[in-house]
């Protein structure tokens, strides 16, 4: 066995984000790292292929090469350092393999070597096989072999990574769909049968021409990469159909693929990521790195575990799981190694998968230090991401929390990020079911949330704005249940939050009272307006747009299921709102003084010329502190100036813009409300009334009334 191999030592400097290779021994696709060492994983020769593995506890390691009909041929790797390496001559792309690793097995101390266990690659490109729940041998017993129980890797030559997108697209202009890869084609009339709820299913000319009719921009992809089920919702009989349990960091999830599971996966992900980009659409990974699927002290061995527990996991005394992701373990980010592996994972999707942004689940816990205290800013992951020229390139979206102590860090985060706001989520869900303490909180999220990023350098686009996502009701939930109804589950109910902040409109569940159905819609209309109007990023979840139910269920992580899929009779029932969110963002995108990339001063952007931001009370005049702090007060106007904005076109000239007034009465009453005087503007058209009440041109000075539940978009004349 020929057990060279190349050791490649890079440092980098970063200026301007520009990268400065002090030395390099040998080429590397994967760019800097904070620790170093050969390149990890399986990589194809010209005549066959180096195994190289992390496991510097261990005292053995065996490579497994399986055969198709589950035969092994075991080969022992050479010790280097840390690393364990070795060449196979005739092996190349398509080979299944694992890894046995040697070492104490101690669990009170953290020690879980166990070599009857048959471990994934941590670095493997394509995994194949399932997880076989009834068996005891994925667990500490070594009374048998896991092979033939657990997913194996599967060895990928390279290839050539999708064109990028033509015209990239800049964060002032992103507006989010959030989707999930099964679920949103698994009942498409037009995708062909065998190619529903895959990758290739989403390159379907229907399916990319109803994503660019609807005019988003960016895509957001719940986990795709490799998963598994938890064995405690196995025994339930119900799947993880979220996806938030991640087993491989490199490997496209392989129920996904159409055309097979023996490195195609890779294949096929690279035709969609190339599909969207043809049409101009971005594709963002929604990355879970806080945990892993082996699940707590007593989860199944698959990779981790058995290769170096104590690195990649956080632990308590006694060799027990340190947890504060809510799934039994944690990953440890501060160790070196485990950033290695995080950083080679995200620089692999972006420079061989050709991806565009990811947002981290739970990513609070990336940033806890080896105390496991949140470490904002001075985790040394941060800093690495910060300086890294591939991911300097890509958006990077933070879900700013995690379940542990002090894990709620919205607002923390700093640039490079952009970070999900729950704050505006909960703003706008307690001002439109009338509960809100006044609008003082609201202005801020309408406004771009300057009380949260303005004081860190970054600009309103780190606000990623959401009213709905994956996890929680579905819009037309949100205006359909005031309590979670979460049976089919199968754990009592007692799953997913009980703080929905949402209102059935005086009837729970589905109802023929027309009434209730008018208002749900108005209310629908409110929220969908209101999220894609304010300054920040806007989110939309698959489905929201034309009315797709979960019955109540907020918590549908399990269902794979039509609860869950993306019902495509909606679109025509729902054809009114599907419009108005069409409007909506085509509106956007028109006029840049509804996606300002910079923050409101309340000032004149030129001199002479009106505020660039003024909030209207019902009286027609500026708010007055009086205003500000009356918690019964639900009617605002917010006057954008289009005169000059502080963004500039191409040539480095200011845009300018027309005017808007935005007017909202979240009240159950109609509000006469006074228009601004001649000095603002002279008259308004209607560009939006999600109540159809309003006549279609307004005079300054003019007292109108403002329908209940309602929002109104005017346009200066």
């Amino acid at each position: 066995m020929n057990t060279s191999t190349s050791v490649i030592e890079k440092r980098w400097l970063t200026v301007q984000n520009v990268p400065v290779t002090e030395a390099t021994a040998a080429p590397s696709a994967l760019g800097p790292t904070a620790a170093t060492g050969p390149r990890l994983g399986a990589v194809v020769q010209t005549d066959g292929t180096t195994f190289t593995l992390w496991a510097p506890a261990a005292e053995r390691v065996e490579l497994a090469l399986i055969a198709a009909d589950g035969s092994q041929r075991n080969l022992d790797l050479a010790h280097a350092g840390e690393f364990w390496t070795g060449f196979v001559a005739g092996v190349g792309h398509g080979q299944r393999y694992g890894y046995r690793v040697h070492g104490p097995f101690d669990p009170s101390h953290g020690l879980r070597f166990n070599p009857s266990k048959l471990l994934l690659d941590p670095y493997a490109r394509a995994i194949d096989g399932s997880l076989d729940f009834s068996s005891p041998l994925i667990y500490d017993s070594s009374d048998g072999d896991s092979a033939g129980h657990v997913p194996v890797g599967v060895v990928v030559a390279e290839s050539e990574p999708p064109p990028p997108i033509s015209r990239p697209v800049h964060w002032g202009e992103t507006v989010i769909y959030e989707l999930h890869t099964k679920g949103f084609t698994k009942l498409h009339p037009d995708v062909p049968e065998h190619q529903r709820g895959t990758y290739a299913g989403l390159t379907h000319p229907s399916v990319i021409d109803y994503l660019t009719e609807l005019g988003v921009t960016s895509v957001e992809l719940l986990p795709i990469h490799h998963f598994l089920t938890e064995p405690s919702i196995a025994a339930r009989g119900l799947p993880n159909y979220w996806g938030y349990n991640t087993l491989g960091y490199f490997a496209p999830h392989a129920p996904y693929s159409s055309s097979g599971s023996d490195g195609q996966q890779v294949a096929e992900f690279k035709a969609m990521v190339a599909a969207f980009h043809a049409a101009g659409i971005e594709v963002i990974l929604d990355v879970v790195y806080n945990h892993t699927a082996e699940g707590g002290f007593d989860g199944p061995t698959l990779s981790f575990r058995g290769i170096d527990n104590r690195a990649y996991y956080r632990l308590s005394h006694g060799g027990t799981m340190y947890d504060v992701t809510g799934t039994g373990n944690s990953v440890d980010t501060s160790h070196p190694q485990v950033r290695r592996l995080l950083m080679d994972s995200l620089r692999y999707w972006v420079e061989e998968m050709g991806v565009d942004g990811f947002r981290f689940d739970l990513a609070v816990t990336l940033v806890r230090n080896e105390r496991h205290e949140v470490d904002i800013p001075d985790h040394p992951f941060l800093a690495e991401v910060a300086a890294d020229p591939v991911l300097g390139r890509v958006k990077l979206i933070a879900e700013p929390w995690d379940v542990g102590p002090f894990g709620y860090q919205v607002g923390n985060f700093g640039p490079p990020w952009s970070e999900w706001n729950g704050k505006f989520r909960d703003s706008v869900r307690e001002v439109w079911r009338n509960t809100s303490d006044g609008v003082k909180d609201l202005a801020y999220r309408l406004s771009g949330s300057s009380d949260l990023y303005g004081d860190d350098g970054r600009y309103p686009y780190a606000s990623i704005n959401f009213l709905t996502a994956h996890d929680g009701f579905t819009l037309r939930d949100l205006v359909s249940y005031d309590h979670k109804h979460n049976e089919a589950n199968h754990e009592d109910n007692r799953d997913g939050t009980d703080d929905n902040r949402s209102w059935n409109c005086g009837v729970e569940g589905e109802t023929d009272d027309r009434r209730v159905v008018a208002l749900r819609k108005r209310q629908m209309a409110n929220l969908m307006s209101t999220l894609i109007l304010s300054t920040g990023v806007p989110m939309i979840t698959a489905g929201d747009e034309c009315g797709r139910t979960q019955h109540g269920n907020n918590n549908a992580y399990c269902q794979d299921s039509e609860m869950s899929w993306f019902d495509w009779s909606l679109p025509g029932a729902w054809s009114d709102h599907l419009a108005l969110t069409k409007k909506l963002i085509a509106l956007r995108a028109a006029h840049p003084v509804l996606r300002q990339w910079h923050y409101f001063s309340g000032e004149p952007v030129v001199a002479g010329g009106r505020k660039d931001l003024s909030w209207i009370a019902p009286h027609g005049g500026e708010m007055t502190d009086a205003d500000w702090y009356d918690g019964n007060l639900r009617t605002i106007g917010m006057f954008l100036a289009g005169d000059a904005l502080r963004a500039t076109d191409a040539q480095g000239n200011a845009l300018t813009d027309s005017s808007f007034l935005m007017a909202l009465n979240a009240t159950p009453e109609t509000r006469q409300v006074r228009v601004p005087d001649p000095s603002w503007a002279p008259a308004y058209e209607v560009v939006l009334d999600t109540s159809n009440s309003m006549v279609t041109e307004v005079e300054a000075g003019a007292t109108v009334p403002l329908a209940p539940r309602c929002l109104v978009l005017l346009r200066a004349l």
